[in-house]
């Protein structure tokens, strides 16, 4: 007579370990750092899901700072707004410590589209003007706040979401991040500026529209989009 697998203790831990290991990735951002800090080389022909580090001897203060936030974003683009962006692209000091920060213009009336950063928990901080604030659930419910200066706002990780300055002048908000690299899925161009297209018939089923509606949009992605078309 087999005995049952399922009944052996070797099964019954093996299957005890799985259920305590399995939910610890949808609770991490990025990983721990091992070390002190590890400057990212990005010049280094490998990369497996980060950076390889610059030799220690290399290293220097410079590799800890970044000034690129300091300068106002153009915001002559369709949008009227300029994200800069501080991730590990651009400031490789932030390698392996699982942080980083956008400066986010914005011209009157200017709207940073919707769109998710998939690797990250994002807050808000407004500096100066008024900025509605928003993002929408995997139930579809919407969440929303006019926020002031000083005032802060959180977007859970993965949700669509969008800024647009509702003041009478210009606005400025910083925007961090738990990850050194939260990428960003810009609704539009990914549906309407992919490369290859999507294809026309998906969109109008998807849209419920006619191709000269869908056609129509896709012509206004066709200008170069500055920080959009990252």
């Amino acid at each position: 007579m087999m005995k049952n697998p399922s009944a052996s203790p070797f099964y019954m831990i093996s299957c005890l370990v799985m259920l305590l290991l399995l939910p610890l990735p949808s609770l991490l951002a990025d990983p721990d750092p091992l070390q002190d800090f590890c400057v990212a080389d990005l010049s280094a022909s490998t990369s497996v899901n980060g950076f390889l580090c610059k030799p220690a001897s290399n290293v220097s203060s410079d590799d800890f700072f970044f000034d690129g936030l300091s300068k106002e974003g153009n915001t002559t683009n369709i949008f009227g707004s300029n994200v800069t962006a501080a991730n590990v692209l651009s400031f490789p000091g932030l390698n392996t410590q699982g942080s980083s920060i956008n400066r986010v213009d914005f011209a009157i009336g200017g709207v940073n589209p919707p769109h998710s950063h998939p690797r990250a928990t994002e807050t808000d901080l407004v500096i100066s003007g008024q900025v509605l604030i928003g993002f929408v659930t995997t139930g579809n419910v919407y969440f929303s706040k006019v926020l002031t200066a000083g005032q802060i706002f959180v977007i859970p990780r993965g949700l669509v979401h969008f800024q647009k300055n509702v003041g009478p002048g210009k606005a400025l908000i910083f925007t961090t991040f738990n990850s050194q690299l939260p990428g960003a899925a810009v609704v539009p161009l990914n549906l309407f500026a992919s490369t290859p297209s999507i294809p026309n018939d998906v969109l109008t089923k998807t849209f419920q529209v006619g191709d000269d509606v869908v056609n129509s949009i896709k012509s206004k992605f066709v200008v170069k989009l500055g920080p959009y078309s990252r």
